[in-house]
């Protein structure tokens, strides 16, 4: 299925998703790359196999294939903390948090695409995944390093 096909099987209660789907595309506040890589580390973290594999595909005509793995790296770790730091954050406890995580996460330093590109699709990850503790390390002063960030957004 193709992501235009996506976009038409979606059902008319979901319209204003249809039209949201094709203008997310064609922002002007982040490049390509980080659009479409935005694009496959939250359709891989949706878990919607039929949307994944609609996105990877047209990602793969803008995306070079070590930046690919880079948005895909960001999903699959940002997968492990988010379940992690969730727990954390919803059991309340405060002495889970000086367990220590032992948690490999090699990947940040060798996923292949630039820091701020990563730590991009780590924050758009973490919201699918409604992980408020790993969003809110990633966040402070990213809408500065945004190559097309219009002045007075907020």
């Amino acid at each position: 299925m193709t992501l235009e096909q996506v976009s038409e099987a979606l059902p008319s209660y979901a319209k204003d998703l249809k039209l949201n789907l094709s203008s997310v595309f064609s922002q002007a506040e982040l490049t390509a790359q980080q659009t479409w890589g935005t694009a496959v580390a939250t359709a891989l973290a949706s878990r919607n196999s039929t949307l994944y594999r609609a996105i990877a595909t047209e990602a793969e005509k803008t995306l070079s294939p070590e930046v690919l793995e880079g948005a895909k790296a960001a999903a699959a770790i940002m997968g492990m903390n988010n379940i992690f730091y969730r727990f954390q954050h919803l059991v309340g406890n405060e002495k889970y948090s000086t367990i220590p995580t032992r948690l490999r996460m090699n990947v940040i330093r060798t996923h292949g695409a630039s820091p701020v590109d990563f730590e991009l699709w780590c924050t758009a990850v973490s919201a699918v995944n409604g992980c408020g503790q790993c969003i809110i390390p990633f966040e402070p002063g990213k809408l500065e390093l945004l190559p097309n960030h219009p002045d007075g957004l907020f």
